[in-house]
């Protein structure tokens, strides 16, 4: 029974010992270390945590946003409403006004999107007649709202419009793009792309075709749009969303600024600047943007 007991002893002993070696108790001179897994497994709890408070709220506000009759009623569900009256009100007046029933819809997909001003979510939808829909909330002034330019697919003319000549010389345009001949161009100094006004309530068909951009792939404007085909092409997204890309395959969201020159000879189209490669309502490009290579 002594040796029993004794050979007890110094297993526990042995553990305490190995315990202290394995983790040393802290001192005031030591600084806390946090693995890399344990600070994405915190990222992700506060994310779910978030995910739960809020995301009931942000599908009560979809769900009334839906349920107004006209733009002025649905105006009071959108981020920064005073400023989005206006593009609201032009918007419809060359659009028609999307009706989806909300007791239509399913939800598909969430997930927090970190933004650089903060954190918002980003839903996927369904409805019964097959359309598909997303949407972004960002939480202002203590209650959530819908990102409405994003939902919208907002630009400030019609896409198709501008490029049959009408409208304004400039404008401001969410569209898809698509690298034309990526691997056969890859090492030409321009990228070629073409443009597409986005389908509201489809994430597969593309309307008109635009006619080709030709952009220096060491631009800023270049290694932008060269750095977010790579990143769809990897199949991650702007600002890392963990959610899957809803866009037609190989295709990319872009927002930008185009000019439409005409001349006695021909009617052109130039891309003044590319703003984002993404939909939502912030100037972050949402991808990093490569150095300009140094000239040789």
């Amino acid at each position: 029974m002594a040796k029993l007991v004794s050979g007890w002893l110094l297993f526990l002993v042995a553990i305490v010992l190995l315990a202290r070696w394995l983790w040393p108790e802290d001192s005031p001179e030591q600084k806390p270390f946090v693995s890399a897994a344990a600070a994405k497994s915190v990222v992700s709890a506060e994310d779910l945590a978030l995910l739960s408070d809020a995301g009931p709220l942000c599908s009560q506000v979809f769900t009334n946003f839906l349920a107004a009759g006209t733009p002025e009623e649905r105006n009071q569900f959108v981020l920064t409403p005073i400023s989005t009256a206006a593009r609201m009100a032009r918007f419809y007046g060359l659009n028609p006004l999307a009706s989806v029933d909300p007791q239509t819809l399913t939800l598909t997909h969430n997930a927090v999107l970190h933004l650089p001003a903060g954190r918002a979510i980003e839903t996927y939808w369904s409805t019964k007649d097959g359309r598909k829909l997303d949407a972004v909330f960002v939480e202002e002034n203590g209650e959530w709202r819908l990102d409405w330019d994003h939902y919208a697919r907002y630009s400030e003319y019609p896409w198709a419009l501008f490029l049959a000549d009408t409208g304004d010389l400039h404008g401001e345009f969410r569209l898809l793009a698509r690298e034309r001949l990526a691997e056969e161009r890859k090492h030409a100094d321009t990228l070629s792309i073409v443009l597409y006004a986005p389908r509201f309530g489809s994430t597969s068909d593309t309307g008109f075709q635009s006619p080709e951009f030709l952009i220096k792939r060491d631009s800023k404007n270049g290694r932008m749009l060269d750095a977010a085909f790579k990143l769809e092409k990897s199949g991650a997204r702007p600002f890392g969303v963990n959610l899957p890309s809803n866009n037609p395959e190989g295709l990319i969201r872009v927002r930008l600024k185009v000019h439409r020159i005409e001349d006695k000879i021909e009617r052109r189209f130039e891309i003044d600047d590319v703003i984002a490669c993404h939909w939502y309502s912030v100037d972050a490009p949402g991808v990093e943007i490569p150095e300009q290579p140094a000239k040789k």
